[in-house]
């Protein structure tokens, strides 16, 4: 039975390979994601081909494409009550996205979120050519999220606030179709869906700003132990002197604690700062022992994932085989409506 047609609706959620996986992704997408699972028919894909609108290095792309398919395994995505597939191995995708291309306007590619900032970074630089340095990877990058959404007939895709514009992208894409060749067939028009970010906004990183690759300021969730202590020890903290009282709440450090610690540390820890005897490096041991913790199972998955030889790579083809059993008959649907083949 196609996955559209399930009495639960669709969910799809893509995942962009471009970085270690980070204790902000953990709280802020891969858990709201994956509790989906529990509401709707969930899908999962590893973007790889969006990757290459900024990583150029085949080794590094390889090797993050695995990292993030193996965090989220690691996290507790199950792939035989989802389906979870790499972009790569659906070629559906692709012709599609050509298709697709033919019926998006230029006008609506030039109000992309990330198109528009390339131009403003330019602008700002006092560079005359505003598209420096902007493929046709980046420019037409919508059509292509919108392809990966509009061919698994997903009725919900879970956003940040600032991914929305996507949604919105694709369902314009698919009612440009659907006026055009409506008659004979119809793609379903998508929603996003914005999962509770109270977490992801108040997760800070080691400089106090939102854990951000962007800013640099992430805590990886499978760093070795021993890079992990001291990449906490360098968060900075206030110089007030170990005997006297402490704002925890001013602190990165104790934040994050008070996310990953056990609820009677994190008492006894803002108490103690409080009146005062407590200093910060002893936080940011106890913040690093709640993080090797809460994560030491994930990280024993993790790294049986990513040795060589392990059930990876065969745990992503039957989600590719799964994936196609519904891109195969919608395209043949779409190639049909258009008069192809």
């Amino acid at each position: 039975m196609p996955m559209g047609s399930t009495a639960r609706k669709v969910s799809l959620t893509g995942i962009k390979p471009t970085g270690e996986p980070h204790l902000g992704n953990y709280i802020g997408a891969i858990l709201p994601a994956l509790r989906l699972a529990d509401s709707y028919e969930s899908l999962y894909f590893i973007a790889d081909y969006h990757a290459l609108t900024t990583i150029r290095d085949r080794e590094l792309l390889q090797h993050y494409t695995r990292s993030v398919a193996a965090t989220w395994l690691a996290a507790g995505l199950d792939p035989d009550r989802t389906t979870f597939y790499r972009q790569s191995d659906v070629p559906e995708i692709f012709e599609l996205n050509w298709i697709l291309a033919c019926m998006a306007s230029k006008g609506l590619m030039n109000r992309a979120h990330a198109y528009k900032a390339s131009r403003d970074r330019n602008r700002e630089a006092g560079k005359e050519d505003l598209d420096a340095g902007v493929n046709m990877g980046l420019f037409n990058y919508p059509v292509l999220m919108a392809v990966d959404i509009l061919i698994m007939d997903a009725d919900v895709v879970p956003v940040g606030r600032d991914q929305v514009q996507h949604v919105e992208y694709a369902a314009d894409i698919a009612g440009s179709f659907n006026a055009v060749y409506g008659d004979r067939f119809k793609f379903k028009i998508p929603a996003a869906v914005i999962p509770d970010e109270g977490s992801a906004h108040t997760l800070p990183g080691t400089d106090g700003r939102k854990m951000s690759k962007s800013y640099g300021n992430t805590i990886p969730l499978f760093a070795p132990e021993p890079s992990l202590r001291k990449l906490i020890r360098r968060i900075p903290t206030d110089s007030v002197p170990v005997e006297e009282p402490k704002d925890p709440d001013s602190a990165a450090v104790f934040k994050l604690l008070e996310r990953f610690g056990a609820v009677d540390v994190v008492s006894e820890t803002r108490a103690r700062l409080s009146a005062g005897g407590m200093g910060w490096g002893e936080v940011k041991a106890q913040l690093a022992d709640a993080l090797v913790a809460e994560f030491a199972p994930l990280r024993e998955r993790y790294e049986s994932l990513m040795a060589q030889g392990s059930e990876l790579d065969d745990l992503l083809a039957h989600g590719a085989d799964k994936a196609r059993k519904q891109t195969r008959p919608l395209l043949e649907r779409v190639r049909d409506a258009i008069g192809i083949g």
